[in-house]
This record gives C-alpha cells, structure tokens and sequence, in this order.
C-alpha cells in the first residue's frame, strides 16, 4: 500500500529541511540559478515575506518525513501583474515519482484558485528537466516559450522553459478586486 502525501501549510519549524533541500538544488543541480547557498535565517526570510504577503507554501509529507515543499510568489513587481504567480516545487530527490509533486503542484493550482489568482507561470530552470514539464503539464500547464541560454551554472549555458495556466476565469473575465492584500515591492 502506498502512502499517502501529507500536505500543509509550512511552518517555521519546516525552515531548516527547506533550507536543506534547497541548498542541494542550489550547489548541485540546475532548477534555480542561484549560485550561494542561503542559509536557514535567508530561507526564513524569504517563506515570511510570502505568507505575511497572503501567498501560499506547503510542505509536504510521506510517512511522517518531510519529501518537499512548494509556494507561489509574484511572478513580477508591477501591480498590473498581481493577479498572476509563479510557482516553484522541490521535491526530495529520495521521494520524487510517488506522487508529491503531483500532490504539492495540484494544492498550489487550488489555493491561488482559492485566492483570486488567474494565471500561474512555470519557470523551468532547466530545460532538459522532463519530468517537471511533465508535471506541468500533466496539471494543465502549456509551454509558452523556451529561452534559449538564458542562465549559465555549471559551466553552461542552460535554456528555460516557461509555462503557464489559466487558474479560474482566467482572462475570460475582469478581477472583483486584489488577489492579494497589496502586491509586495
């Protein structure tokens, strides 16, 4: 019998396994172009300044064991933007295809539906990253765009891959008002 994936909001408590997957990523693969490890005090910094702004962050759970998080957050600082997220998922590389990603992307989808959001944006720090394409688009996600070289780490040039789904309405109607309390600067 499988597990089932155990999702909730995180919690400062979830700060230092965030900070350690993420340091992975960061040192040893390619889904973020950043190049300096950010500490766990950086990581809580960033997790409070999206939930203070009213954007989603989950964790998620098999077992009792922490296998990942993911969070939406401003896909750009302009206010005529503010209805549109971009997302971002790591899953525990012991834990990927069991279903977390799947679980962590479909909660993010219906929270920002929750919250008024009307697109969601993907950016594919790597463009060979087949499975989060899948992903994607497994949950309604069509490639927009690939930039080509776009990043450098590793001693390449990397492509990125955009993605993006309408959440609700989409575009196909107005917003009744903010989908968050003021769009953070």
């Amino acid at each position: 019998m499988d597990t089932p994936v155990v999702l909730r909001p995180a919690r400062v408590g979830d700060i230092p396994a965030i900070a350690a997957l993420y340091a992975v990523e960061v040192r040893d693969g390619l889904a973020t172009y950043e190049y300096a490890v950010p500490d766990a005090a950086e990581m809580q910094r960033r997790w409070r300044h999206l939930v203070d702004h009213g954007f989603p962050y989950l964790v998620a759970e098999l077992g009792g064991r922490f296998a990942g998080y993911a969070y939406a957050g401003p896909y750009r600082g302009r206010i005529g933007y503010q209805w549109t997220v971009e997302n971002a998922i790591y899953i525990d590389p012991d834990q990927q295809g069991r279903g977390v990603g799947r679980a962590l992307l479909q909660a993010l989808i219906d929270a920002c539906e929750a919250q008024g959001f009307r697109q969601m944006v993907a950016v594919i720090g790597d463009g060979s990253n087949a499975a989060s394409v899948r992903l994607h688009e497994r949950l309604g996600f069509t490639t927009v765009g690939v930039y080509q070289g776009l990043g450098r780490k590793h001693g390449r040039w990397l492509d990125t891959v955009q993605m993006q789904r309408a959440l609700g309405a989409g575009n196909t109607t107005a917003p009744a008002g903010p989908a968050v309390p003021r769009w953070p600067g």
